[in-house]
């Protein structure tokens, strides 16, 4: 089922909250107790066998006494996987970790059957049920039972990879590509492209941080109401500040109404942090973190900075040309579509001066922009070849041993210079650190 964009993030940033899914759990549980006492009420005579009370006791205070030490180990290990995301990735991809589905739904599960074991076992000790609410609560508790088997086992299996660095850059990989298809499909987030310096009254925001959405359908809306077109100056993770507009309304006739630029301002969702949902450039900027921080002195981990430039390939070689011919949704918004420029620069250079020195990510690093730069796109081959060359002079002045250089300046004429020939070796070598990057 797909969701409206406003319901989507607001579910996102949902799944980011730990206790929201034990809460649903906890309730759940109240529910099934009272659904065994609502049997005895319901003027029917049950054909079900005689449940002793005793047994069922007795598997409530096993569930009792298990669950809660599962939850706190549970909660410990997860926590244990937060902090080395951390450590060993960024604190930027966070939230993707947080939001495990499997690890959310397991603590869930434990947390719903201690609470559904603890109000079982005092309704049942205090004789609330009847035949047929016995037989119903000893049917939950086995449902109960099997759930939590099965949750923990495939739990167990997951815990072993969360946080787990090949699994973050995974997980950064996927969000940015979900983000990167979105743009690809809307280019100007179902709006109309914005060419050429805003025109109009502009207005502001009175808070400053990062643009986390921008609500399209409240301006179409508000645009249509009044007779307005109105041009966005900035783009979902773009930097808020006060002084600086974050568009522009122009009245669209004679008979345009009031511009109310407060009113327009509230359709902009702005945070102190920068969110994955709608902004395909934050997703590349965590790689880059990733990356960089795997080529500081102190970790000197080249194979997982070339692990991050291959998401960065698959992310881009999968980014096809926006179709601007699309029908847009909302034609009297009109918004900048995505800068490659922008991007390539969140990404390269950070990559290209921390690992300037390392032959691995200097060969690489051309390798990748020089791809990219065959995909067909002639905006795309002006800025990778731009990366490539300014990757090239920073490794120029790192590398001291003549051989190196010579070879790295080999790989960039091979994509650069005319007559250059794509060697079979070059696939070889993507081909096997991206087979460690899958089994990372």
């Amino acid at each position: 089922m797909i969701l409206p964009a406003r319901m989507q993030f607001l579910m996102n940033r949902l799944r980011e909250r730990l206790w929201v899914k034990p809460m649903i759990a906890c309730v759940l549980s109240v529910a099934g107790v009272a659904l065994a006492h609502l049997v005895d009420s319901i003027p029917i005579d049950w054909k079900v066998p005689e449940i002793a009370q005793g047994s069922i006791v007795d598997l409530l205070k096993v569930i009792a006494a298990s669950m809660l030490g599962v939850a706190t180990f549970a909660v410990a290990s997860m926590v244990a996987a937060y902090a080395s995301t951390g450590q060993s990735a960024t604190e930027r991809a966070f939230p993707l970790v947080i939001a495990d589905d499997v690890s959310q739904n397991a603590l869930s599960i434990f947390v719903g059957a201690f609470i559904f074991a603890i109000i079982g076992l005092s309704a049942t000790t205090n004789d609330y049920f009847g035949k047929p609410g016995r037989f119903t609560l000893f049917v939950l508790t086995l449902l109960t039972l099997v759930i939590v088997v099965l949750v923990f086992v495939r739990w167990v299996d997951s815990i072993a990879r969360l946080g787990r660095l090949g699994a973050v850059i995974a997980r950064v990989e996927r969000a940015a590509a979900e983000a990167m298809a979105r743009r690809t499909r809307m280019p100007c987030m179902g709006g109309m492209v914005a060419f050429g310096p805003p025109a109009g009254l502009a207005f502001h925001s009175q808070a400053s941080g990062y643009l986390q959405r921008v609500d399209m359908d409240a301006l179409q809306r508000i645009a249509a109401e009044r007779k307005l077109r109105i041009t966005l100056a900035v783009a979902p993770g773009a930097l808020i500040v006060c002084s600086r507009p974050i568009g522009y309304v122009l009245p669209d006739g004679e008979d345009a109404g009031t511009i109310e630029p407060d009113l327009i301002a509230k359709a902009f969702t702005i945070g102190p942090l920068r969110q994955f949902d709608e902004d395909p450039g934050f997703g590349l900027v965590v790689l880059t973190e990733i990356g960089s921080r795997a080529l500081s002195p102190g970790i000197n981990d080249p194979g997982t900075a070339i692990v991050v430039l291959n998401a960065v390939y698959r992310i881009f070689n999968a980014w096809t040309h926006p179709d601007f011919s699309v029908e847009p949704d909302h034609d009297r918004v009109e918004v900048p579509p995505l800068s490659l420029d922008d991007m390539f620069n969140d990404i390269f250079p950070p990559l290209a001066r921390d690992g300037a020195g390392v032959l691995e990510i200097a060969l690489h690093l051309q390798w990748v922009c020089g791809e990219l730069g065959r995909c067909g796109d002639p905006h795309l081959l002006t800025v990778a070849q731009r990366q490539a060359g300014e990757a090239l002079a920073r490794s120029a002045a790192a590398l001291d041993f003549a051989p190196d250089l010579a070879q790295l300046r080999r790989r960039h004429a091979d994509y650069w210079e005319p007559g250059g020939a794509q060697h079979a070796a070059h696939h070889t070598e993507f081909a096997r650190y991206d087979n460690a990057a899958k089994n990372a």
